[in-house]
């Protein structure tokens, strides 16, 4: 039998420890902050797509979004990180090295103009950075076929559809399995 002073220790101690501090079962919405550009646009993107996940899905959410430094080594940590922006994107060189490795051990980056991308000054210098980041890898468009419900028009960048986050859920999900 434990003490009442002992069960209040241990669940303070329980208490503390969640706070703050994901799950490893739960998904984590992590933005990656970069030091050119202004990665942190349109700061509803997380939780617009964490509340999807619930109404959508059974998998276990962190409720906080995680901002994430593209040269910090707990980088690694997430399977999914979201980058966003409408200005230049400019890596440094250690930025460059750690999303290398990020891609390499098997994270994925999902990159977002949302809509307000300055002359596609954003999605070109994105697509540049990645070209760096993978020589001899080419950007290609996804096609139709590509497994995704929800049409997609990239003309306007805008869905046909009743729910735009439902992409993000199809990707989150492929993430996590």
């Amino acid at each position: 039998m434990i003490s009442r002073r002992q069960f209040l220790q241990f669940a303070a101690l329980a208490a503390g420890q969640r706070a703050g501090r994901p799950r490893s079962s739960e998904f984590v919405f992590a933005r990656l902050r970069y030091e050119s550009g202004d990665w942190d646009y349109n700061p509803k993107v997380a939780a617009n797509v964490l509340d999807s996940l619930v109404q959508y899905t059974s998998i276990p959410v962190y409720k906080e979004e995680v901002v994430i430094a593209a040269g910090a080594a707990e980088l690694l940590s997430f399977p999914f990180v979201f980058m966003t922006g409408h200005k230049l994107v400019r890596f440094g060189a250690a930025e460059r090295e750690n999303l290398r490795r990020f891609a390499d051990a098997g994270g994925l980056l999902f990159s977002d103009d949302c809509n307000h991308d300055v002359n596609g000054l954003y999605a070109r210098s994105f697509e540049q950075e990645m070209q760096v980041l993978f020589p001899g890898e080419p950007m290609t468009r996804l096609h139709k076929d590509y497994g995704c419900e929800w049409d997609y028009d990239w003309r306007n960048k805008r869905f046909l559809r009743e729910d735009n986050t439902k992409f993000a859920v199809n990707i989150v999900v492929y993430t996590m399995t």
